[in-house]
């Protein structure tokens, strides 16, 4: 027969019913709150998503409208530049051409005053009194009088002008060079590797900054290639000067008419200086050596800017634009430059 259960072992029975009763409440409940737990977590982490979505939209909408917008701001600039170089070079050819007006009128006026003084009653001056004249030489001479009085330069002006037609610069689209700039346009970079930029090295880039100091003139190339040069204004009072020969400036001051240009050697006025890189040393440059810089300093810009995506033309007016830097390369190399009046 079974053995009858004692009270003792049926409380025990039922306290470790009750334990395990209680165990399995508190997991569930436990369960229960991590899930709950869980729940949230994701919900906060989807929110925060949906967030870091929204802000990184954001951005890359204003960073493509401050890209346009230095884009358009270095479209105008570059426009406006070259209206101010157009305004300066017809106000100067105006200047030139009243200058040379001015100077044919002085020359009549000296001419006619000539002619006054030497006219007198006892001797009067035949070519101011045409009716002395005789009726064939008055007749040959009619309408000319004021030439012949005047000088050769007076009679070159006097003569019609009907047969000179108006003249306008022109180009054409060289279809090697276009062709070279397109293969470069599609992955544009500053490596002498692509045909392109290896032609202008050896054509613009090179002879425009070959000066008479070899060395430094490849450290000028190789800082304006790398975009670390800097060209900047000096008072001429801290100019070093060559000769001890001064002349009065404007206002009183005294400046140097010679200074030794670090590049050419030559004494020039050096009204600028150059600093490569981090290096401490200046060097003093004439506004020949300044110019050509400046002409190869605008070519990179440009490319730069196209290598960068900031310029938006059409293919065609980037050749044309890389063509016009090319020019003021050229110019500077000959020794074309502009100045400014002192």
């Amino acid at each position: 027969m079974p053995q009858e259960e004692t009270p003792e072992q049926r409380r025990d029975a039922y306290n470790m019913s009750r334990l395990r009763s209680s165990s399995l409440e508190i997991m569930e409940k436990g369960t229960e709150f991590l899930r709950e737990q869980l729940d949230a977590a994701q919900k906060e982490l989807k929110l925060k998503d949906e967030e870091c979505v929204r802000l990184s939209h954001i951005r890359n909408q204003l960073e493509l409208e401050l890209e346009e917008l230095t884009a358009s701001l270095f479209e105008e600039a570059h426009k406006m530049v070259r209206e101010a170089n157009v305004k300066q070079a017809t106000a100067e050819k105006q200047l030139k051409e009243a200058q040379g007006k001015i100077d044919v009128m002085q020359a009549e006026v000296s001419a006619l005053k000539t002619l006054v003084l030497t006219s007198t009653p006892s001797s009067p001056n035949p070519q101011l009194h045409p009716q002395l004249l005789s009726p064939g030489s008055a007749r040959g001479s009619r309408g000319h009088t004021r030439n012949k009085s005047a000088s050769g330069a007076l009679q070159l002006h006097s003569e019609p002008a009907a047969d000179v037609l108006p003249q306008r610069e022109d180009r054409e689209l060289d279809s090697v060079l276009f062709a070279e700039f397109l293969s470069w346009k599609e992955s544009p970079s500053l490596d002498r590797s692509s045909a392109f930029l290896s032609r202008l090295h050896r054509e613009d880039i090179g002879p425009c900054l070959s000066f008479t100091c070899t060395e430094l003139s490849k450290s000028v190339q190789s800082a304006v290639e790398s975009n670390s040069l800097t060209i900047e204004p000096v008072a001429m009072s801290t100019v070093p000067t060559v000769k001890s020969i001064e002349c009065g400036g404007p206002n009183g001051f005294r400046v140097p008419i010679e200074t030794k240009c670090a590049l050419s050697g030559m004494s020039r006025p050096c009204r600028h200086r150059i600093k490569l890189g981090d290096k401490e040393n200046y060097y003093y440059i004439s506004p020949s050596s300044r110019a050509r810089i400046t002409a190869v300093c605008n070519f990179f810009t440009y490319v730069r800017y196209i290598q960068q995506g900031l310029v938006r033309q059409e293919v065609q007016q980037m050749f044309w634009e890389v063509m016009r830097l090319r020019r003021e390369m050229s110019l500077a190399k000959l020794g074309y430059f502009m100045t400014e009046g002192i």
